[in-house]
């Protein structure tokens, strides 16, 4: 069996290394004669997996002993009505920059709970550069300043964090976690989905400042409110069990493979490169971001004509170059390479590019 390159924006592929010993423990996961999936989250055996997830997050990402971490369920969507739930309770004010869909959706959620302004927004050319901020149109008794730093459908990333001075900056990372190193003492809350650098769908993690937390309004569901996940250590209910031990298995690829993020950030600089480079000196393709806020993570190119674009889409599928095509609101093509594309995988494709671009002069 030979196994194709997956550039989906998520879920999205696995290292193959961690995949083999999911394989090698699914029927008995070190000597308990039973499958991750089959444990009880009560056991000893699985407090054990998800301790060392957690411990492995804090040390790959350099978490402080401030911050907690939770892990969740309901996806990233799920955090734009936890994040005013919990946080939008002082001023009743937040901030918010949309530059794409997810940004858009999460200041629609926010704007139920309280007083939500839009400081800027890139809609006007399809999301396709991150808006400069001027503080004069921040909120300065916001209770938050929200974000989505990586920007999954447009291919945008903010190189440089907007400085919110003493209003928490709460970011979207769920399209970057883990591509680079951050410094999570600039946020007061990240929160991330699972699907696309680090497990398969299921989990959504939570790194929020202790004094963030216990502020949940009164009508805040149960699920919804962080203190009480918070209080038990992500288990008030049955978590997102396999999920949780996928993660831990890819972090330990990060820490003792890849050799942690300083690596993995010069890895996905290189990968990136190679496929920018090429859509720069193309005469057919070309990327659809400003060159200063390209992401490292997920790439939209189009070569202008929509027959093009679907012949390419075509063949590029036959050839084992898959879920290549672009999101609708964009169109032509993205190519998403998270941490467990190869090298390879981008070599290879800018090759069929270029070999493409002859054939179709």
């Amino acid at each position: 069996m030979s196994r194709v390159y997956n550039f989906s924006a998520g879920p999205s592929m696995l290292p193959e290394a961690v995949l083999k010993r999911a394989a090698d423990e699914m029927l008995d996961y070190q000597g308990s004669g039973q499958s991750v999936m089959e444990m009880s989250h009560r056991s000893k055996v699985y407090q054990s997996i998800i301790d060392q997830a957690e411990a492995l997050l804090r040390e790959v990402m350099n978490i402080p002993d401030n911050y907690k971490v939770l892990f969740l369920q309901g996806g990233a969507s799920s955090q734009f009505a936890m994040v005013p739930l919990n946080l939008m309770n002082g001023s009743g004010k937040a901030d918010y920059v949309i530059t794409g869909q997810w940004a858009n959706k999460a200041y629609q959620e926010g704007s139920k709970y309280g007083e939500a302004h839009i400081v800027a927004s890139s809609k006007d050319k399809t999301f396709s550069y991150i808006p400069k901020l001027d503080k004069k149109d921040f909120t300065p008794d916001a209770d938050y300043f929200h974000i989505c730093m990586n920007n999954t459908i447009y291919g945008t990333l903010y190189h440089e964090l907007p400085d919110t001075g003493d209003v928490p900056l709460v970011a979207d990372i769920s399209s970057c976690i883990l591509s680079q190193p951050i410094d999570v003492t600039k946020f007061g809350m990240l929160y991330a989905g699972a699907q696309k650098n680090m497990a398969p769908a299921g989990m959504t993690v939570v790194i929020i400042r202790e004094d963030l937390i216990g502020h949940a309004r009164d009508i805040t569901p149960t699920m919804f409110n962080y203190q009480i996940h918070a209080d038990n250590g992500s288990m008030y209910n049955t978590p997102p069990c396999y999920t949780i031990y996928i993660a831990k298995l890819v972090l330990e690829w990060i820490k003792n493979e890849v050799g942690g993020l300083d690596k993995m950030y010069e890895i996905n600089k290189k990968k990136a490169q190679i496929l920018y480079d090429f859509l720069d000196s193309s005469e057919m393709f070309h990327g659809t971001v400003v060159k200063e806020d390209r992401s490292l993570m997920n790439v939209p190119f189009v070569t202008g004509n929509e027959e093009l674009d679907a012949k390419f889409v075509k063949e590029a599928t036959a050839a084992g170059f898959v879920n290549i095509k672009g999101h609708r609101t964009v169109g032509g093509m993205r190519a998403s390479i998270y941490n467990a594309m190869p090298i390879e995988g981008v070599e290879k494709l800018v090759k069929f590019m270029a070999d493409f671009e002859a054939a179709n002069k």
